[in-house]
Parts: structure tokens; C-alpha cells; sequence
């Protein structure tokens, strides 16, 4: 038996005329609030307030980042700006410095924490063993 695979499926369909159903909702979307400023407030206002509507409108629907859709990015933003952010002291080589890091990456570096039965030479000797085994790679 013979079967047809789809070939294109990274490839949205185009829905209406030469846009995809994303980019018409997005394009849409866009002229529906252009027209709600429009419609009742003052020109001189509207006017200026419709331009940002436009932009990212047309960001939504056509620009891409890095070959990935800008909703992506903005979603990104969104989600950096408004999740809390943890400040951690770290004593390092380079002097005393607060760095921000996520609570993953605190949660992280408590995992990687020694235990307190190893010794100090059990750890040089895994130490010794692991930089070893490397080289040999």
C-alpha cells in the first residue's frame, strides 16, 4: 500500500488571501482597536495613540526573531519583567559582587553542594580522576 506523507508541514496555510490565519487575527486585531480609538476619541488623540496599535500589529503578524515568531519574544519579555528576580551573594575571584539569578539556578547550586561525610581527599581524588577522563576524550 502506498501512502502520501505531507511534505511542507512547517509551512502554515494560507487562509485568507496571502496571510495565515495568525497574521489575519493579529492584522485584524489591530484595525479593530485602530477603529475603537477612532471612533470615540478626538482625532488629534486617536491619532497619535493608533500608531503603537499599527506597530505591533504589523511586528505580530510579519517580524521575526531570530527566524521565530516576535509573539515569542514578547512573551519572553513579559515573562522576565514581571517574574521575581533573586539576589544572591556570591564570593568569588573577582571580588565580592550580588548577582541576580533565577530561583532555578539557586535551587541548582544547593543541589551540587558536597555532603559533609567526604573527605577532602576523597574529593581530590575525584577531582583528579574526572580532569583525567577528560584529557583522555
Amino acid at each position: 500500500m502506498n501512502f502520501s506523507v505531507p511534505q511542507y508541514i512547517e509551512i502554515e496555510d494560507k487562509i485568507v488571501g496571502p496571510f495565515t490565519f495568525k497574521q489575519f487575527v493579529y492584522l485584524l486585531g489591530g484595525l479593530g482597536v485602530c477603529y475603537l480609538l477612532y471612533r470615540f476619541l478626538p482625532s488629534v488623540v486617536a491619532f497619535p495613540l493608533m500608531l503603537p496599535f499599527v506597530v505591533l500589529a504589523l511586528a505580530l503578524a510579519f517580524y521575526k526573531v531570530n527566524n521565530r515568531p516576535f509573539i515569542n519574544t514578547l512573551q519572553s519579555a513579559i515573562t522576565f519583567f514581571l517574574a521575581p528576580k533573586l539576589y544572591v551573594w556570591k564570593r568569588g575571584a573577582g571580588g565580592n559582587k550580588i548577582m541576580p539569578t533565577s530561583s532555578a539556578q539557586t535551587k541548582s547550586a544547593t543541589q551540587l553542594e558536597t555532603p559533609n561525610n567526604v573527605s577532602e581527599s576523597k574529593l581530590r581524588d575525584l577531582a583528579w580522576s574526572l580532569d583525567i577522563n577528560e584529557k583522555v576524550r
